[in-house]
C-alpha cells in the first residue's frame, strides 16, 4: 500500500532493529524558514554518517534538497512573515499542515523532526506523538520569554526539544519538557577575534579612526522607529568626536531608503558614513562599537566578540503588552546569557541620542572597562560551541533507539 505522496508502507519492526541491520530509516522532516532550511540541512548531513541511506522526506528548501530531502511543498508555501500575512493565508498553511498529518500518519516515519517554525511544527507534533510517532522539535520558541503557558503545548507534542541555549534546558527541565542543549550552529560559525584592523582594511574604510557600526534592525517596521534615534546619535558622537567614522550595512534597499530619509530630516549629509549592501558580521568585525537594535544581531556582534550597545523601540501599545506578557527583564541575548546586564540595553524613553551615545563612549573611555566585557563574550561563546549539529544528531538518535515504531507500539 502508498500513502497519497507515493510512499511505501512503514516496516513493523522497531528503527533500533533496522539500523542494526544496516536497513534504512526514515526521518519526516520540516522546516519553514531559510535559517531552518539551513539549520536542518546540517543536522541531515550529521545524521547520514550515523544512518546510512536515511532517507528523509518532509519540506525543506534548496539547503535540505541538495542533503537529499524529499520536499512534498516547496518551502516558500510556509514561508510567512508578519500577523497580516499569516490572517491572509490561514486557511492555505492549515490545508497545508492537514496534508502533511494526513502523510504522515499513513507513512509513519521512524522519527519526526519540526526544525523551528514552532506555529506550523507543534501541532503536526502534537497529532504525530498522539498517534506513537517520535517526535523531536529542534530550536524553541521564546516561551522562557513570554507566553510561557506555551510549555504546555511543547508538553504534549514533542519527546525531546534541542535548545540552542544553556539556559532554556533547565527552563524546560522546571517544566517537565526532556530537553538537549546543543549549542549555537553561529557559535561553530563564527570565530571571534580582538583586532578590527584587518576588516576595515578588507572594506576599505580608514584604518585608524574610531569607527561605530550601525545596525538598524532589517524589518521596514524597526527603521521607522529606529532611524531617527540613530541618525541623531550619530550626529550626538560626531560633535564631540570628529575623526569618529560610521558603517553601515544595509540589508535591502526599501530599509536603506529609510535611513537616507532621517540623514534629509536632519540635515546629516556631512555625517562620515560608509553603506554597505549586505556584509554585516564583516561590518560589526571592522568596527569598535556597535550601536544595533535589539535581535539576533546582539549574538552575531558577540561571537564576532565585538562592543555593543543594545537599543529598540516599539509603539506604547506594543511595549505595554510585550511587559505585561514578558516573563525576563534582559532582553539583548548576550546580557540573557550572561544573567546581568553585561551590555547597556536602552528601550523606549531611554534611547535617546545622548543616552545612547554615552554608552558608546564609555567603552571607548574605559579600556579596562571594555576589555572585561570582551573577556565574558569570549567565555559566553565558548559555552555555546561545540558542534551543535553533531549534537543534535546525537540526540535524535538517543530518542530513535528508545521508542517504538508506531506498529510495533499498538498492543
Amino acid at each position: 500500500m502508498r500513502s497519497p505522496m507515493g510512499l511505501s508502507t512503514p516496516q513493523t519492526e522497531s528503527p533500533s532493529a533496522r539500523i542494526r541491520e544496516g536497513r534504512p530509516v526514515r526521518i519526516g522532516i520540516i522546516a519553514g524558514e531559510v535559517s531552518g532550511d539551513l539549520l536542518g540541512a546540517r543536522l541531515m548531513r550529521a545524521l547520514k554518517g550515523h544512518l546510512p541511506g536515511v532517507r528523509f522526506e518532509g519540506v525543506g528548501g534548496p539547503e535540505m534538497r541538495a542533503e537529499g530531502c524529499n520536499s512534498l511543498f516547496p518551502m516558500e508555501r510556509l514561508s510567512v512573515l508578519g500577523l497580516t500575512e499569516i490572517i491572509g493565508r490561514y486557511f492555505e498553511l492549515r490545508h497545508l499542515r492537514k496534508q502533511l498529518i494526513t502523510h504522515f500518519l499513513a507513512n509513519p516515519p521512524d522519527i519526526f523532526i519540526g526544525v523551528d517554525s514552532p506555529g506550523f511544527n507543534l501541532d503536526i507534533e502534537e497529532q504525530l506523538r498522539h498517534a506513537g510517532i517520535a517526535t523531536v522539535h529542534y530550536v524553541s520558541p521564546q516561551v522562557w520569554a513570554w507566553r510561557t503557558w506555551r510549555v504546555q503545548k511543547i508538553r504534549r507534542a514533542v519527546d525531546r526539544i534541542l535548545v540552542l541555549f544553556p539556559f532554556e534546558q533547565g527552563f524546560y527541565a522546571r517544566h517537565g519538557v526532556d530537553a538537549t542543549f546543543v549549542g549555537h550552529p553561529l557559535a561553530d560559525e563564527i570565530q571571534g577575534d580582538d583586532d578590527p584592523l584587518p576588516h576595515r582594511d578588507r572594506l576599505k574604510l580608514e584604518m585608524h579612526r574610531p569607527t561605530v557600526a550601525i545596525l538598524p534592525g532589517s524589518r521596514v517596521s524597526e527603521l521607522k522607529a529606529l532611524a531617527d534615534v540613530f541618525v541623531e546619535t550619530c550626529l550626538w558622537l560626531n560633535a564631540r568626536h570628529p575623526a569618529m567614522q560610521f558603517v553601515i550595512p544595509f540589508v535591502n534597499r526599501p530599509t536603506q531608503v529609510l535611513f537616507e530619509e532621517a540623514i534629509k530630516r536632519h540635515a546629516a549629509w556631512d555625517l562620515p558614513i560608509t553603506r554597505f549592501h549586505g556584509h554585516s558580521r564583516e561590518v560589526m568585525a571592522a568596527a569598535d562599537v556597535v550601536l544595533l537594535a535589539s535581535g539576533t544581531a546582539t549574538l552575531e556582534a558577540m561571537l564576532v566578540r565585538r562592543l555593543m550597545v543594545v537599543t529598540y523601540r516599539v509603539s506604547r501599545l506594543s511595549y505595554w503588552l510585550m511587559r505585561a506578557f514578558s516573563h525576563i527583564s534582559l532582553y539583548a541575548m548576550p546580557n540573557n546569557l550572561a544573567g546581568r546586564h553585561l551590555v547597556p540595553e536602552l528601550l523606549q524613553d531611554d534611547a535617546t541620542p545622548e543616552n545612547l551615545g554615552r554608552a558608546v563612549e564609555r567603552y571607548l573611555s574605559r579600556p579596562q572597562y571594555a576589555r572585561a566585557v570582551l573577556k565574558e563574550f569570549e567565555s559566553l561563546a565558548l559555552r555555546l560551541r561545540g558542534n551543535a549539529s553533531e549534537q543534535a544528531a546525537r540526540a535524535v538518535l538517543e530518542v530513535l533507539h528508545s521508542h517504538q515504531s508506531p506498529a510495533m507500539a499498538k498492543p
